[in-house]
């Protein structure tokens, strides 16, 4: 009987010890996924930034550049209106003069 007990005693350590060492394994397994995991999400959030701010950049630069030509097209805008405007004046005084000559007699 005593052959019988060492050898369900040797068996059941051997079978412990494996267990554990399975079980070990087996959390340094989830851990080291876990940290994957992080580590992962951690570069996707850096990657989003990143083209968050590069996307940002793009369209700050693009709205000053429109703002500008903008800013140019309607100062050319006013300059030839005001020129227009300055012609026209002329050319409506230089007749209503011609025309006040006209009645008068002159």
């Amino acid at each position: 009987m005593k052959v019988v007990r060492f050898g369900v005693f040797t068996l059941a350590l051997a079978t412990s010890l494996t267990l554990s060492a399975v079980a070990q394994d087996a959390s340094q397994d989830m851990k080291k996924a876990g940290h994957e995991t992080k580590a992962a999400a951690t570069d996707t959030a850096h990657g989003v930034t990143k083209g968050t701010k590069k996307a940002y950049h793009k369209t700050k630069d693009g709205t000053e550049k429109a703002y500008d030509k903008t800013a140019e097209g309607t100062e050319k805008a006013y300059d030839k209106t005001e020129a227009g405007t300055k012609k026209a004046y002329h050319k409506t005084a230089n007749g209503t003069k011609k025309a006040v000559d006209k009645v008068d007699g002159k």
